[in-house]
């Protein structure tokens, strides 16, 4: 599996990825369908599109955070 950082990714191309995933963006913070802002699953803090972490193989979107990152890991296992 290859990661991909999206550090330098484009905010347009960010949002065109959070489409293809189903989700939206106000330019800002990720949204779902309904257009709500999408929190983070372990912090409950609304993810920003500038530091958004898509895990590989899902289409869980989190906090680009260490504290988040390590809760997944301990919840799901290491998928590094």
């Amino acid at each position: 599996m290859e990661l991909v950082s999206l550090k330098n990714v484009s905010l347009d191309s960010k949002v065109k990825l959070l489409k293809e995933l189903g989700f939206d963006s106000d330019g800002e913070f990720v949204l779902d369908k309904q257009g709500n802002k999408v929190l983070d699953k372990y912090l409950e803090i609304p993810i920003r599109v500038s530091r958004m972490l898509i895990l590989p193989g899902s289409n869980i979107i989190l906090d680009d955070s260490e504290l988040s990152l390590s809760k997944y890991i301990e919840e799901y296992g290491d998928i590094f």
